[in-house]
């Protein structure tokens, strides 16, 4: 099963220095807004996105419909059959922000040890 597109979602402190950091490791900004505190970075095929102020903690990230280059992929599945096909198998959904028939919706659900996985549907 393919729940799309992988990055991990930082909480940072201060984006511009983190943005730096990150640079020196070899990142680049790929997309994103820095003015409004975040941004999107790869390195390869490694994507992180970058959040200043708009998270508790780090988030492990998906994207259904984008690969690693957010270019649309076909076909894929939609993130309202993914959060059926959780709950199907006994996960519990902790956002449910899957409120309409079609196009951009997400949802969150947490692994044992509580570390957070997003599942975001841009189209």
């Amino acid at each position: 099963m393919s729940i799309g597109a992988f990055s991990v979602s930082l909480t940072v402190k201060d984006i511009q220095q983190s943005k730096q950091f990150y640079e020196k490791l070899g990142f680049h900004a790929f997309t994103g807004d820095i003015t409004q505190n975040w941004l999107i970075m790869q390195n390869g095929d490694c994507t992180i996105g970058l959040f200043q102020g708009m998270f508790d903690k780090n988030i492990l990230t998906f994207n259904p419909g984008w690969n690693n280059k957010a270019e649309e992929i076909n076909p894929f599945k939609d993130v309202r059959e993914l959060q059926e096909e959780f709950r199907s198998k006994g996960i519990s959904i902790i956002n449910d922000g899957v409120s309409i028939s079609e196009g951009p919706a997400s949802f969150v659900i947490e692994d044992p040890d509580g570390n957070t996985i997003l599942i975001d549907q841009h189209r």
